[in-house]
């Protein structure tokens, strides 16, 4: 198809695609190409400038290139030459990434964890070694999509609940009975917390465990950077701790938590584990680093919270409908995926730059640009960001968002004094 040819300058002959295929992406993508993204790929938006504001990464306390690590990263990189590149169950307990596994089990307050090569994996290796086709999986409504590929590597039945709803949980659990439980802490669209002690009760009941991915809340969040579960004081209380390490910690690869006495059951059953190779001595040393700046970022934590009390508290002044999340991932859902192209474009001409979330990230008609702070942004980028998004809103009235409507029918409130 025309509209998919790349613009490689060399062309080659390819075999034919199957009809199958063909025919599913002329009904799937074709239409939202053409009619809704208007022949670009949406995703991407402006390249951000030398003097632009960029909100659309997660390196939350704005680690990277912090001395320390850099010197962590050179100091492996010159030293660990003899390694071999191979899968991490081969991996003996001097290896640096054994060592990682370790220290992060340690700062999360668990006794043993594994690192893989990403949080997506961590999440699928997990569901996969402690769920099969005989352990209900019960995924919020808006947890992580990997949460979901786990369930379905382990063929366990999935049950969905309404988004941040213990109640809901517990009326499907008194109905499918006990299984595994999979939230989110913080929900990586909306910044969302989870009610996570309401949820313990509701597991607890029911005889169950519970699965908490920390990823947007491991460093930001409780004492030293631990965490949402150890903020909460529940951390003895949940079963497993998962992670991507590519949010605060600024790196590449996953981690999750798991009783030590299990530690060789899932080395032999997590695919993730078994079939790809190991983070490298370099990256795992690097990520140790990270580990020992983000336990001293008191400070940072605490910028980062003002950060998000101050730019919530604006963007809702302007009539930006944030009511969904809390923290400092940010959610301006303008709902339809043209209108959210706007908004995003809208910014970005003013130098402020946002991520697009659309399917399968969100559904069709929940799209959204996110803004994610972090603790390095100074007084003048607030500033920018701020006189940005109240430029914007003239244009594009987020009062009038599907999302506005909902909730001014849920709450009764009136509109923003400034509207």
């Amino acid at each position: 198809m025309e509209l998919l040819e790349t613009t490689h300058s060399t062309q080659r002959l390819a075999p034919r695609l199957s009809v199958a295929l063909e025919a599913r992406v002329e009904r799937d993508f074709v239409p939202r190409w053409k009619d809704l993204w208007n022949e670009r790929f949406a995703v991407q938006g402006a390249r951000p400038g030398p003097n632009s504001v960029r909100l659309d990464g997660n390196d939350y306390l704005s680690v990277s290139g912090h001395p320390d690590i850099v010197r962590a990263q050179v100091e492996a990189l010159t030293r660990c030459g003899n390694f071999a590149v191979q899968s991490g169950v081969f991996m003996h307990d001097e290896h640096p990434t054994r060592n990682l596994e370790l220290k992060l089990a340690n700062w999360v307050g668990m006794d043993d964890g594994f690192v893989c090569q990403s949080g997506y994996a961590a999440n699928v290796g997990l569901i996969q070694s402690v769920a099969n086709q005989d352990t209900p999986v019960y995924l919020d409504g808006q947890a992580h999509a990997s949460l979901w590929e786990g369930a379905h590597a382990a063929r366990a039945p999935a049950h969905v609940f309404r988004h941040n709803d213990p109640q809901h949980l517990d009326k499907l659990m008194s109905r499918a009975g006990p299984g595994l439980v999979a939230v989110d802490s913080v929900y990586s669209t909306t910044g969302a917390l989870c009610p996570l002690v309401e949820m313990l009760d509701v597991v607890e009941r029911h005889g169950s465990m519970i699965l908490v991915d920390e990823s947007h809340s491991l460093g930001t969040h409780g004492p030293r950077g631990a965490g949402l579960c150890a903020q909460l004081g529940v951390t003895d209380r949940v079963h497993f701790i998962s992670a991507s390490l590519a949010k605060a910690l600024a790196g590449r690869a996953g981690f999750f938590s798991a009783p030590a006495r299990l530690r060789y059951h899932i080395l032999t059953s997590s695919f993730p584990n078994i079939f790809s190779s190991c983070v490298l001595p370099h990256e795992a040393i690097g990520l140790g680093a990270t580990v020992d700046v983000l336990q001293q970022a008191d400070a940072a934590r605490a910028t980062l919270q003002r950060h998000t009390r101050r730019m919530r508290q604006s963007l809702t002044d302007m009539g930006y409908p944030i009511h969904q999340g809390t923290e400092q991932i940010i959610a301006l859902e303008a709902g339809l995926e043209p209108d959210t192209i706007r908004l995003r474009d809208e910014l970005d001409a003013r130098g402020v730059h946002t991520a697009f979330f659309g399917a399968p990230a969100t559904s069709r008609n929940r799209s959204l640009a996110r803004m994610t702070l972090h603790a390095a942004l100074t007084e003048a980028e607030l500033i920018h960001v701020e006189a940005a998004a109240q430029e914007v809103a003239a244009l594009v009235k987020p009062w009038e968002w599907p999302v506005a409507r909902r909730n001014r029918g849920a709450t009764h409130t009136a509109l923003p004094s400034n509207v």
